[in-house]
């Protein structure tokens, strides 16, 4: 209750300060803004040990609000603070007769009330210039706001959902026929146990012709000691791509193909001492029409995530600590060294029910060298206005 106070007063005060400056400065207007979430993943994966078989179901509410100034007709400045609120369903407070006392399951930290993840506390810019439209946030605020294309290899759908937020830095460019962004997320303060990390990443893409495009996508992610381990790893991944997109001329939504190399650069700096360079080739196929659609990824080459079960000093395993991709990229579950094959086969339907809403339901189903890895069963629900408050 003690946050909710909080919260409330600070946005009373900042409505406060918008009528008081209002009354000098019509440019200055109060706005807000809403995204509400909810996933369900089901994943049986008992064919494989690339990732344990559970099922994600949960919701979250990002209220904000702020304001907004605008300079001379081309440039919007905007102060936003809110607050994430997520919610694992079915994490609640077990029965002490069921469950032991030292059990997080009978911690505080499963009420209802005890729900908010993180604040929400950035400064905005957008101007535009020509046909060139800049956009700049800094501060701590949502992942969405990133547009880059980027495969499952960089960063795996329960990433997206539970880490919600960057904590740093976010610069676009957007032009007629091109996309770019650099971006740098903030993830680890230097502490007693807390790692020292933080990533900086980009993405682009521009078109050649109507039909074809180029693009890449890449992070440099520096995983450093704390006060009590030391060591450092440097996880750098490159991803260059082109894209064929007949859809237009043959009057489906999409029909295109993608050929895309994954080039990464690893360095264990204590325990190994030298670069390793994983890679393969990703080949991406989607067929998309009346919002129902069949998208395959293919990838050949070498275990993208070498480190994953090593150990730091400190005996802890690196896994998802430096890995934020989909596990599966980790081609052999079976400690077989050498390339091998994944591919992912979706479909999916996607309803277009407004430019703020969105829904995915789908199916998706894993395959390696030595065949079938498991299955998602997936229903994602999004209502966000923040797409259209930006018009």
């Amino acid at each position: 209750m003690k946050n909710i106070r909080i919260i409330c007063c600070i946005l009373l005060f900042t409505l406060s300060q918008h009528i008081l400056s209002a009354q000098n400065d019509e440019k200055v207007r109060f706005t807000y803004d809403v995204d509400f979430e909810m996933n369900f993943d089901n994943r049986e994966y008992y064919r494989s040990n690339f990732s344990n078989s559970m099922t994600i179901f949960g919701a979250r509410l990002t209220p904000s609000a702020g304001i907004t100034v605008k300079q001379d007709g081309k440039m919007v400045h905007k102060v936003m603070g809110g607050i994430d609120i997520m919610k694992d369903f079915g994490a609640s407070i077990s029965p002490a007769s069921v469950t032991p006392e030292h059990s997080p399951e009978l911690s505080g930290d499963q009420l209802n009330t005890n729900l908010f993840r993180e604040i929400i506390l950035y400064y905005g810019l957008t101007a535009r210039s020509g046909n060139n439209d800049f956009s700049m946030y800094a501060g701590i605020f949502p992942r969405r706001f990133s547009e880059g294309s980027y495969s499952t290899a960089f960063f795996s759908d329960s990433l997206k959902f539970y880490d919600n937020n960057f904590e740093g830095l976010l610069l676009k460019l957007k032009r007629p026929k091109a996309y770019f962004e650099l971006g740098c997320d903030w993830m680890g303060q230097y502490g007693n146990f807390r790692r020292e990390k933080f990533m900086i990443f980009t993405s682009g893409e521009g078109k050649v012709c109507p039909m074809i495009s180029i693009g890449y996508s890449a992070y440099m992610y520096h995983f450093a000691c704390s006060n009590d381990v030391d060591g450092v790893v440097d996880n750098m991944l490159v991803n260059p791509y082109a894209r064929l997109d007949l859809g237009s001329k043959v009057g489906f939504q999409e029909l295109s193909v993608t050929l895309g190399w994954l080039q990464g650069l690893q360095h264990d700096r204590k325990n190994v001492g030298h670069y390793v360079f994983p890679g393969g080739g990703e080949f991406k196929t989607e067929i998309r029409n009346w919002n129902v659609g069949i998208r395959n990824s293919l990838f050949w080459g070498d275990d993208m995530m070498p480190y994953y079960n090593s150990r730091d000093e400190g005996g802890f395993t690196y896994g998802e600590r430096l890995y934020m991709g989909d596990p599966f990229y980790r081609i052999n579950d079976d400690g077989r060294i050498g390339p091998g094959i994944y591919d992912m086969l979706e479909m999916y339907y996607e309803p277009h029910l407004g430019r703020f809403l969105e829904i995915r339901i789908g199916a998706r189903f894993h395959f390696h060298s030595r065949g079938y890895s498991g299955c998602q069963q997936v229903v994602n629900f999004r209502f966000n206005l923040h797409e259209m408050l930006e018009r």
